[in-house]
């Protein structure tokens, strides 16, 4: 429970709904449009935003879901400067408010990192400027490619050409627990194994965390936590049951994951463990995406974020990102579901 000054509080909270490029699939399904809420907190002269945007095919939490769950928590904080236990909150919206609450706490550093981890899906000829800006600014070069939407023998003849082109190329590889044991070894069969070592790691390549665990073992490719994390009871919860031969990280979704507390534990407990900690995106707006390159600036400092999704989008959300010719729509333009004022 979270306890503020006794200043005065205001809130309001927004739905947006921004358009994303035509090609934007999600598990399966096409996302024409971004929607989610925005909570806006004010407390005497301090302003802090919070994005709550469960994301389609992912989330268990609903639209109409998180908005009543919203709408009670700011009532309540508005009142008394309380909120409830973030565990009795749906992720989503445990995140937006604790975000809200560690930015209007002044806890939330300004300073950003930007550079994310470019998302790959092509030419390796397209990503030369890219990393040609990376070795300049003394950066490794690191990219993310999706796997497991195709057959496992294309996912490992283009993870194959991307490594043989590019000799200090590092790859972060996503299967959403896309495959079974024998597809995701077939995946392998196609990555030659000298350059294997060159994959940081593959995200959830089976249905399972335990299919996941005899995939490392038997091709030495290295795994990272994602989907396991998300399902995790953290009452309670043996955190070293993520440990084990080949796991080398876990990654962070917080608007899958919930509060920022619980966020933060994982971090900690990732890098007393020797892990990396990766924050990722869940396809969030600007608002929300910054202040996850912010999070990642202060508490994973030697990492690249998996933040790269905002090609995805057609315009930002009021705060801009650094250097991005997309336009910007205004918070005010879009609906405003209700204030929280005495």
């Amino acid at each position: 429970m979270s306890i503020v000054n006794p200043q005065t509080r205001t809130a309001k909270l927004y739905r947006y709904n921004l358009p994303m490029d035509s090609g934007v699939i999600v598990r399966d399904q096409r996302l024409l449009q971004r929607e989610g809420y925005i909570v806006e907190l004010t407390q005497g002269d301090n302003m802090a935003y919070g994005e709550c945007a469960p994301l389609p095919g992912f989330s268990q939490e609903s639209l109409d879901q998180v908005e009543s769950e919203l709408i009670e928590a700011l009532q309540g904080w508005q009142h008394n400067g309380e909120w409830r236990d973030w565990n009795v909150m749906s992720p989503s919206v445990a995140f937006a408010l604790s975000m809200a609450q560690c930015e209007l706490d002044g806890l939330l550093p300004q300073q950003g990192e930007y550079r994310a981890a470019p998302l790959c899906s092509g030419d390796p000829d397209e990503l030369i400027p890219i990393f040609e800006t990376m070795s300049k600014d003394g950066r490794q070069k690191v990219a993310k490619v999706k796997v497991g939407l195709y057959e496992p023998i294309r996912d490992g003849m283009l993870v194959n050409l991307f490594l043989e082109s590019i000799p200090d190329l590092q790859l972060r590889l996503d299967a959403n627990r896309s495959w079974t044991l024998d597809k995701a070894l077939k995946f392998a069969q196609y990555v030659s194994p000298e350059y294997r070592e060159r994959i940081t790691f593959l995200e959830e390549p089976c249905k399972t965390p335990e299919l996941s665990r005899d995939f490392a073992q038997q091709t030495t490719i290295n795994i990272a936590w994602d989907e396991t994390v998300q399902q995790m009871d953290f009452n309670g919860f043996e955190l070293s049951s993520l440990l084990g031969n080949y796991v080398e990280a876990v990654v962070i979704k917080p608007t899958l994951i919930g509060s920022i507390e619980h966020c933060l534990s994982l971090i900690d407990f990732a890098q007393k463990n020797g892990l990396q900690a990766v924050i990722s995106s869940s396809i969030e707006s600007t608002i929300g995406l910054t202040q996850l390159a912010r999070l990642s600036a202060w508490k994973t400092p030697q990492q690249i974020p998996g933040l790269d999704t905002l090609q995805l989008f057609q315009a930002q959300l009021e705060i801009t990102w650094p250097d991005s010719k997309l336009p910007v729509s205004m918070l005010a333009e879009q609906t405003l579901i209700k204030q929280f004022v005495d």
